[in-house]
């Protein structure tokens, strides 16, 4: 310490106190092995908690510090320490998640860079469509199909409300691309429905509205997803759902999500868009490269198969209006 001429105290590096971080205690790059950890699979998130099912015992638990910010969803398959017994109160512990086999993901919009990531090491997408109140949307289904051929999942076309309107004019669309689907009515269609889900990890995606919830509760009764009306001005359904849910169903499993009424696909690079239409991908491939596929682009093979009445002129379409939304223009479902 030193003085000024004054007698005042001149402050210098000796007189600034640093604070310790983290306590005294050493970082060590060596992370706890866990060899004693469980298997159990996510079923649920709510505000940092995680609803796992480990054998047969569902339990609550919070991610160990180790695993950092990375995320967990439903779907995965994780490795559980601490309390297991799934008593009131108790709280265990994650402290791996295993490698997954599949990821459906989507983001906000065609230009939000951030993906979020729906559910894991699921094998079939469910796209539930009303086919009246709401109105089908043809092009939410694009790019749901998209997404599914992105993540590997089988696509399952879901016609809801048959009771109100006929399902022949989407499906001339969709069966030419062999697309499977259920038609579904208040007291039909569910047996067929049943059978390509058993044995099967199914994630139903669908426009709010649609009945997906009300479906879910019909194929697993006493589930009790909550359900909501249309609203007869907008033709818009309420988010009902607020978080996706794994439920045991026939030796797999149903995972219901939040409706939504946007399915981003910045993730997905064009060509891999193109891909997700196979009735047009063949002509595409005799597009120049990076064609924008566009009327207006020059020698694309997409206008002229379009131009010899070869393309159906709605898949077309849709096609550019995904291309294009990515650029940033609007493409509203």
């Amino acid at each position: 310490m030193s003085r000024t001429q004054g007698g005042g105290r001149h402050l210098d590096e000796d007189d600034i106190r640093v604070r310790a971080r983290g306590g005294s205690r050493p970082r060590t790059r060596n992370r706890p092995k866990h060899e004693d950890a469980v298997e159990g699979m996510v079923t649920a998130v709510d505000r940092g908690r995680y609803r796992c099912l480990v054998g047969g015992v569902p339990v609550v638990a919070m991610k160990a510090r180790e695993l950092g910010r990375g995320s967990i969803v439903v779907g995965d398959r994780v490795d559980i320490v601490g309390d297991l017994s799934g008593r009131p109160d108790t709280l265990a512990r994650v402290v791996r998640v295993r490698e997954r086999e599949s990821v459906l993901r989507r983001t906000a919009d065609d230009t939000d860079p951030v993906e979020r990531v729906i559910v894991a090491n699921a094998d079939q997408l469910a796209i539930v469509c009303a086919l009246a109140d709401p109105a089908p949307q043809p092009r939410f289904v694009d790019r749901c199909l998209v997404a599914a051929y992105d993540a590997g999942l089988d696509p399952l076309l879901c016609l809801t409300k048959a009771d109100l309107a006929d399902p022949d004019e989407l499906l001339r669309v969709y069966e030419p691309l062999g697309v499977p689907y259920e038609v579904l009515g208040p007291e039909s269609g569910l047996a067929g429905l049943r059978a390509r889900l058993e044995g099967r990890t199914t994630v139903f995606v669908g426009s709010s509205g649609v009945g997906k919830s009300t479906l879910v509760n019909r194929l697993v009764p006493g589930t009790d997803r909550a359900v909501g009306h249309v609203n007869a001005v907008t033709g818009r359904g309420r988010h009902t759902s607020t978080s996706a849910a794994a439920l045991p169903f026939e030796d797999g499993w149903l995972i219901d999500t939040p409706g939504v009424r946007s399915f981003g696909l910045a993730h997905i690079a064009p060509e891999d868009i193109v891909e997700g239409f196979p009735d047009l991908a063949r002509a595409a491939e005799d597009c120049p490269p990076e064609c924008s596929h566009q009327p207006d682009a020059p020698d694309c093979a997409v206008q002229a198969a379009l131009d010899r009445e070869e393309l159906d002129p709605d898949r077309v379409a849709s096609l550019r209006r995904l291309l294009a939304s990515r650029e940033g223009e609007t493409d509203e479902v």
